[in-house]
This record gives structure tokens, sequence and C-alpha cells, in this order.
């Protein structure tokens, strides 16, 4: 990067010096040196570009050097007159179309971090392109366009190319700008050295259009400076290092501030030009006022798309909250609530005060489980686990809480009801078999029981489970396949 900046000092300077001795030399001397260090820099980006293997880019910089090559031919040694018919006035517009091409497939090389929008979005993009061009229109138009207009009507085909020229270069900068804040490569050193070659050649050919307009056939040479620089640009362009800076979090992006200026910053701009021109006497007329309208409707449909897009985005957003906050509550493999939302709606009934019904906490164990995982393969395991997870949230009512503890242990909250009761319904629906992939496979399970029939502030959670954990154990202990109720008296925990 330092190395091409000492470059494009280097080319500065030189362009500088090469700018100041054209304008102060006598008239011809100064136009030769201007157009044979144009063809210079010509030939040094097609040479750069082809050794980069860009095609485009390549048969721009060709286009450029032909058109070149034939005016100095046809005006410097065959002095024809001016506007020129000849083949150069064609090299020069083919440039900006060919450099076009080439932002096109620069587009084409996208990133991850690229925005990718949809119809509506790619709509905007069109709008956006519309609303500058048609800006820029107008802004010309008020300027100089319309008697430009007029003069092409008198002259010919040979003005027509002339005005071509820099409409053309109008497109390709367009087309950088609004391209620029949905595709990173076109966010890079190279595109912006190909726009500043845009800018300064279409600021040239629209005051070399005057001139002709104005019958003026010997060109000042300060009219030339933008014609000069161009082909500097052009090499720049093709020397610029490419950098693939990834996007710093919370920061807003050149991308996004270009997206909120593409459509407004040229819109206010020709505002700006059309009330002073009609505040220093200059009338509209109707092309000017049509243009204009049409460039306002551009607007609002731009704005409308822009809404819809933000009304669909906050619904994504808000999708998204909605399933960040159920992975975080709930188990991934069978989709019932995790540990921790099942402990915090356990602390939220034991806050309850005045309980009119008991509260039923079962601890479940899934016995023989893990032979399922040992002999088959813990994909069939997650096979039976969500089968078990199923099985436990049709025994029991929506209101109530299913919930995998860790491994092959569930829990399940209840609201009232009888203990044993419920113990017996989710011990016969879990003894069903479990067919997978063709094999059957018999799992059982061991349920520890746990109630609370009135709050005590002093049992905390921890306190429930464990008297179910405990439960559950003395239920594997009694022969697995049960249910034991904490606290009920059994002769084996006498």
């Amino acid at each position: 990067m330092k190395r091409f900046w000492v470059v494009a000092g280097c080319v500065g300077t030189f362009m500088a010096v090469t700018i100041l001795v054209a304008l102060a030399a006598p008239r011809e001397i100064g136009v030769a040196i201007d157009k044979v260090v144009q063809l210079l820099f010509a030939v040094a980006a097609l040479l750069a570009y082809a050794r980069k293997r860009d095609g485009w880019m390549t048969a721009a910089m060709t286009s450029l050097t032909v058109g070149l090559s034939a005016w100095i031919w046809g005006q410097q040694i065959l002095g024809v007159q001016l506007p020129s018919s000849t083949i150069a006035p064609i090299g020069f517009t083919l440039v900006p179309f060919l450099c076009v091409a080439a932002v096109v497939v620069k587009g084409q090389q996208r990133r991850v971090d690229d925005q990718l929008p949809n119809y509506r979005s790619r709509a905007v993009v069109v709008l956006d392109g519309l609303i500058v061009i048609g800006s820029l229109f107008v802004l010309t138009w008020v300027s100089a366009l319309e008697s430009l207009t007029r003069a092409w009507a008198t002259e010919g085909a040979g003005f027509a190319t002339v005005i071509a020229h820099p409409a053309a270069y109008l497109v390709l900068l367009v087309t950088i700008v609004v391209m620029s804040w949905t595709h990173q490569p076109v966010r890079q050193w190279p595109m912006f050295f190909v726009a500043l070659a845009g800018i300064a050649q279409s600021s040239s050919g629209w005051l070399f259009a005057y001139y002709i307009a104005q019958g003026v056939t010997a060109i000042p040479a300060s009219a030339d400076i933008g014609f000069m620089l161009c082909p500097a640009f052009f090499l720049l362009s093709a020397l610029a290092p490419v950098r693939n800076k990834k996007p710093t979090p919370g920061e807003m992006r050149t991308a996004d501030l270009l997206h909120l200026l593409v459509p407004y910053l040229p819109l206010a701009i020709t505002g700006l030009f059309v009330i002073w021109n009609t505040a220093t006497g200059g009338r509209l007329n109707p092309v000017e006022i049509y243009v204009g309208l049409v460039v306002v409707c551009l607007v609002i449909v731009r704005q409308l798309l822009t809404l819809m897009d933000n009304v669909r985005l906050m619904d994504q957003l808000r999708v998204s909250r909605e399933r960040l906050q159920h992975e975080a509550t709930h188990d991934p493999l069978t989709g019932v609530a995790n540990r921790s939302l099942f402990r915090e709606r356990l602390e939220r009934a034991l806050a309850v005060r005045d309980r009119a019904r008991p509260l039923i906490l079962l601890f479940i164990d899934v016995d023989g489980f893990k032979a399922v995982n040992d002999n088959n393969g813990h994909a069939e395991g997650d096979v039976v686990l969500r089968n078990v997870a199923a099985r436990l949230e049709h025994s029991v009512r929506p209101e109530d809480t299913v919930a995998r503890l860790g491994g092959d242990e569930f829990g399940v909250l209840v609201d009232g009801g009888d203990a044993d009761e419920i113990g017996d319904r989710l011990l016969t629906a879990l003894k069903h078999p479990h067919e997978v992939l063709g094999r059957v496979h018999r799992v059982h399970a061991s349920i520890g029981v746990a109630q609370r029939f009135s709050h005590d502030p002093t049992v905390t959670a921890d306190d429930v489970l464990g008297a179910a954990d405990a439960a559950m154990y003395t239920a594997k202990r009694l022969g697995k396949g049960m249910v034991v109720v904490h606290g009920a008296p059994l002769p084996e925990m006498t």
C-alpha cells in the first residue's frame, strides 16, 4: 500500500508539472505535450490492465489509446476541423461503456458481508440510479444542456458524439456510486480512481462541448486539464491495491452512508441550482418541470419501498429474537424446556402464596436408554429421547411443563392433580416400545415425585428438585419401572 502511494505521488507531481508546462507553453506546443502525455498514460494503463488480465478494462484502455492516436493524427497532423466525425470520438465514447461493463463484472464478485438484496431492494438500486441520472439531467439541462442541444440540432452527427462522450461518463459515475453500496468489490481503490477518471473526463468533455457549441475551434488549454488527468487516473486504478477490510461491528459502513445519500444528495444539489436559477430571473421550461416531477415521484416510490423493507426487517428481527429466546430456553434435541426454563417456572410456582392445589414435580430417569445408545448408536438413541419427550408432553396438560434436565433425565411440573395417578400415567406411556429404522427398543422409567401443598418461603427450587431426585433413586433401588413419592411410608425406607 505504501509503495502505491509513492507511485501515486510521483504520478501526481509529474501531472502537475506537465499541466503547468502545457498551460505556459505556446498553444501548439502545449497541445502536443498534452496529447502525447495522455497517450503515454493510456498505453501504460493498457499494459497494466493487460498484465492483470482484466478483459473489460483492457478493452477500455485499448479504445482510449485508439481514440487518442486517431485524435493526434487527425487534429495535429491532418488538421481536421472540430467537431470531428473520425474514429477518435467513437473510441472516446466507447471507453465509459466498457468501464461500466467492468464495474458490473466486479460487482459479481460478492463477499459474505455484501448486502444480498431482495427484489424490492434491487428495485431501490434501480430507482437510485434513475434518481441520480434524472437529477443530473435537470442540473445539466438548466446549466448548459439546453443550449448544447440546440447546437446539436444545427451541427449534426459530429456534435452528437461530442455530447455522447461526457454523458456516457456520467452513466459510469452513477453506476459506480449506486453499485458501491451493495457490492464490496466496487468499494475499492481501483474503482475509486476509475470514478476520478470519469469525473475528470466528463468535466472537460462538457467544457469541450460548450466551446464547440459556441463555434470555438481553438479550445483553450485549460479546458483540457480533465482530459490530461483521465489516463493518469486510469493508470492508478490499474496499480491500486485491493483490500478486503471487514466491517467494524457497530459502525456505519461507507456502503450504508452511500445508501442514505445516493438519492438525496444529487436531488438536493439540483433543487438548489434550480431555485438559484429561477431566483435570478431564469424560467423553467416544460422539459425541466416534467423531468423534475418524475424524479420527485421516483423518490416517493423509493421511500415507499424502503419503508416496506424496514417493516419486513423489523418482522424478521422479531422472529429472530423469538427464535433465539426459544433456543435459549428449550432443549435443541427434543424441543421441550431445558433445565434453566424448568427451574425458572418451578421458582415461580413456589412463590405462589395462596396455593389451593398441590404443586407436583416428577423427576424421570429413562431405564434401558444406555443400552440403546451403546448397541445401536447415538442416532437411534436421539430418536428414542425425542419419542420419550413427545409422550411426556401428550400425557400432561398444555399448561404443564415438560423439560429435559440432562442426558436421559426429564422433569415434569404439574399444578394440581394426584401424584400417583400422574406418575402411573407417565409410566404407562413410556412402556410402549419404540420402533426406529425397523428395530424395536423397549425402555422404562423410574419416577420420583416431590409435592408442595402450601407456600413455604424457606423451601427453594433446589430443595424440591433434590427431594424428587432422591425419590427417583429410591425407585431405581426398589427395582426400577415404578413411581416413588417423596415422604411416602415405604418399608424399605424405614
